[in-house]
């Protein structure tokens, strides 16, 4: 799912009309009201603000195809990331000024047909955090937009991500290269009503297939589950395979417990963590020694999520089971703020900092199908500010002088 698609779109073609773009706007507001999926209510839709139409932001772009690109990881607000592939670099002149923005496909979306062309055009500019939410916008185009290497793009359609509106949503984060050092005062203002939180699902998790139990019935309470590797074609698709939830309920999840615990702490292999899906099985599941506790006990959560994340990082070495002979210093946040259930499906939240948060993130990493090397990967893109000579501490910004 892609987040804050609209099904409706502004004029791009013939003579700029302002008010069928007021007419379109309306018409996705409507739809924003009434639709169950959506954070919005009919009640906060006069909450959401547009500039004026103006054609002077819809210009026409030279687009430059891109290949052999490798596939990278977008951050996103909740401090996970998600896949994306480089797909074109968009030119044009805007405000008297040469600019350029990148033009990214998603790979989640990519599989479904009704996205298969989807082109996705986040970016951010100097309105950002003022005027328009923080997060930067989005544009949303198609490779059938693309007419003899020209597309339009019409800023006017720019629109504001879920997480502009609520909290618990996973919203691309634009990358540095799709700053515009310009005011685009076009599309969507900033969000004036109250930030909602995403409410939990009501419906339980769909139950596990025949698959999935017969691989965590192929062995009793004495047998370890073998851990997966990414060397293995089929076994690294699963790696990289985002997670459900699991029904605290389950029938087989005490026995699926059992023998993740003794894959983590086999003698030949011992690890501080494990996550089902490095068992085979894409359910949010996961064993996770606490170091912060008294014992360092090895605990058992069930649909965890990480809610809050510190600007604070730390850099720490990190391997993994199912990466052979790999090892790479990784930066986490220093602090968490978790959910998760236990066992018996009761609720529970807590903060969690240092070294026991950095496990909790690579475990949780994992049912988002990402590995501890798509962050070193991610990292390498990005500039990171040390604030402490003595310990690997860091800020993602650098800090300013008051």
């Amino acid at each position: 799912m892609i987040l804050g698609i609209c099904c409706y779109v502004l004029p791009s073609k013939g003579q700029y009309n302002p008010d069928s773009v007021w007419e379109a706007r309306q018409a996705k507001l409507e739809q924003l009201g009434k639709d169950p999926t959506s954070p919005l209510t009919a009640e906060d839709i006069p909450h959401i603000h547009y500039y004026d139409p103006d054609s002077t932001f819809r210009v026409e772009a030279h687009v430059e195809r891109l290949f052999n690109e490798s596939s990278f990881r977008m951050p996103t607000s909740d401090g996970t990331s998600k896949e994306y592939i480089r797909y074109a670099r968009a030119r044009f002149h805007l405000q008297g000024e040469a600019r350029e923005l990148v033009l990214y496909r998603s790979f989640d979306l990519f599989a479904n047909p009704i996205y298969r062309d989807h082109l996705f055009l986040p970016f951010t500019d100097s309105t950002n955090g003022n005027e328009t939410y923080g997060g930067g916008r989005y544009l949303d185009l198609s490779l059938a937009d693309i007419k003899n290497g020209r597309l339009v793009i019409d800023f006017n359609n720019a629109y504001n991500p879920y997480c502009a509106y609520s909290s618990g949503y996973r919203c691309p984060v634009p990358p540095a290269e799709n700053n515009l050092a310009a005011a685009v005062r076009a599309g969507e203002k900033k969000y004036t009503g109250q930030i909602k939180e995403r409410p939990k699902p009501t419906a339980p998790p769909q139950p596990l297939n025949d698959k999935e139990r017969g691989l965590i019935r192929s062995g009793d309470t004495t047998q370890l589950l073998r851990v997966i590797q990414d060397t293995v074609a089929d076994e690294a698709r699963i790696l990289k395979t985002l997670s459900q939830d699991i029904d605290p309920k389950e029938e087989t999840l005490p026995l699926l417990a059992k023998r993740m615990y003794l894959a983590v702490t086999d003698s030949l292999h011992p690890g501080v963590g494990i996550a089902a899906p490095q068992v085979g099985i894409n359910r949010n599941v996961i064993w996770v020694q606490r170091f912060d506790k008294k014992g360092e006990p090895l605990e058992l959560y069930l649909n965890p999520k990480i809610t809050w994340r510190s600007k604070l990082l730390r850099k720490g070495l990190e391997g993994c089971l199912s990466i052979p002979d790999t090892m790479g210093q990784v930066l986490r946040n220093y602090t968490i703020h978790l959910t998760y259930q236990d066992i018996k499906g009761h609720d529970h939240e807590e903060m969690v900092e240092g070294f026991t948060a950095v496990i909790f993130q690579h475990e949780t990493d994992h049912l988002l199908g990402i590995l501890f090397t798509d962050r070193l990967a991610e990292q390498e893109a990005n500039t990171y500010h040390r604030i402490n000579e003595e310990l690997e501490v860091y800020l993602a910004e650098p800090l300013r002088k008051q």
